[in-house]
């Protein structure tokens, strides 16, 4: 199992290796369901629950601001800052900000990476569920 600390420890440097598919440490999936060495290992960067409650919430719109994923997510404005931070600089996510009566607005939305990253990310969640299922019909 990953130890809690590995997700932690993603800088922006280890961010865009997990955006390349280097895994999330001490996970892996089982090789006969994958199929490859591509997918045996979990994205750490999507992996974590608030980025991919962030991911999931901006697959299914078009974009939301900063204070609507803050409410939907119920985080405060450093979590939310951090989190959406880290999938920046991996590439998943886009970042647009301006003014608006001369207030900061911020808005996020998916990028075409992150969306492949989440899809990904979903099918070898699907692929571990189906494998545990198996396992425990036996």
């Amino acid at each position: 199992m990953a130890r809690v600390s590995d997700a932690r420890k993603a800088t922006p440097s280890r961010a865009r290796d997990i955006a390349a598919g280097a895994p999330l440490r001490g996970v892996r999936a089982d090789r006969s369901v994958s199929g490859s060495d591509e997918a045996d290992s979990l994205n750490a960067l999507i992996h974590h629950r608030i980025r991919l409650g962030i991911v999931s919430a901006l697959a299914g719109t078009d974009s939301l601001s900063f204070n609507e994923l803050k409410s939907l997510l119920k985080l405060t404005d450093g979590n939310l800052s951090v989190h959406a931070r880290k999938l920046e600089d991996a590439r998943y996510i886009e970042c647009h900000k301006s003014f608006e009566d001369r207030r900061p607005h911020t808005d996020y939305r998916l990028s075409p990476d992150g969306r492949k990253a989440l899809q990904r990310y979903l099918n070898h969640m699907e692929a571990l569920i189906v494998s545990t299922r198996n396992t425990l019909e036996r």
